[in-house]
């Protein structure tokens, strides 16, 4: 289901939260930063971080070329709006005081330049997230929520060190495609969405999903859902619709447990 179709099916007179719109470009750009400081807390209370890796971009709205980021070497759990910087696409610190993650420019500057729909993009060490890679498996269709990702994820095959090169960084854009997701081999996760909402919730949904897929497996044999119903599945939750609405419980706890976020 698209989200235009889903829009329609919703009631008229109940309060149903949707996406925010806005009147100028400095509203839409300070929520887009809030929703951005908020998903980095999000992933350190998930424990997503491992050392000064992870990040997470969002796309500037009126410098579509420029991507705010979390600071190079700060944890998630600690950062506010006030410490997000701006990274041009050269590679350039223009607002913030700290420097950018070199990995985090080689990598989702290449994914947004190739996807001008993305927003956001989440990359983070995450721990199941880490395990399927170093199978080099993407996710089987075993668990309702796991057919968020049927035939929209791919498999970036390859390892060749930390990424610091820009090609390097085409290569997983390639390897992206025009997915919300991507498994990178003996590496970890990487999603994107249209809102930061979305591309956050795709990270979340799929480490747990990778953790369901370890658990299954070592239990057993997973039974698959069906090719035609997983389909249908993605239809109904695989929206990034579907995907901002999944996070707004999210949202609403970690701004209400940590409101320093929006310092």
């Amino acid at each position: 289901m698209s989200d235009e179709n889903l829009l329609d099916k919703l009631p008229t007179d109940l309060i149903f939260r949707l996406p925010p719109s806005f009147e100028t470009v400095e509203e839409e750009r300070q929520h887009r930063k809030e929703r951005l400081t908020a998903a980095l807390r999000i992933f350190g209370k998930f424990g997503f971080e491992e050392g000064v890796a992870g990040h997470i971009t969002a796309r500037d709205p009126e410098l579509t070329d420029h991507f705010w980021v979390n600071p190079f070497g700060m944890s998630f759990k600690h950062i506010k709006v006030s410490d997000l910087i701006l990274v041009n696409h050269e590679g350039k610190v223009v607002e913030g005081r700290y420097p950018v993650n070199e990995a985090a420019f080689a990598i989702h500057s290449q994914v947004h330049q190739a996807r001008p729909d993305v927003v956001a993009a989440a990359h983070s060490h995450s721990t199941h997230g880490r395990a399927i890679a170093a199978l080099g498996q993407t996710l089987e269709p075993i668990t309702q929520d796991v057919c968020a990702f049927y035939q929209d994820h791919g498999l970036f095959d390859d390892y060749t060190g930390v990424v610091t090169d820009l090609e390097e960084g085409k290569r997983i854009a390639a390897a992206l495609g025009d997915h919300k997701a991507v498994i990178l081999r003996n590496h970890g996760l990487l999603t994107v969405g249209t809102t930061v909402d979305a591309a956050a919730w795709w990270f979340v949904t799929m480490e747990r999903s990778c953790q369901v897929q370890l658990l299954a497996k070592a239990a057993g044999t997973p039974v698959p859902i069906e090719p035609e119903n997983a389909a249908l599945t993605h239809q109904q939750i695989g929206n990034d619709i579907a995907g901002w609405v999944n996070y707004q419980p999210l949202y609403d706890q970690i701004t209400r447990e940590q409101p320093d976020l929006f310092e």
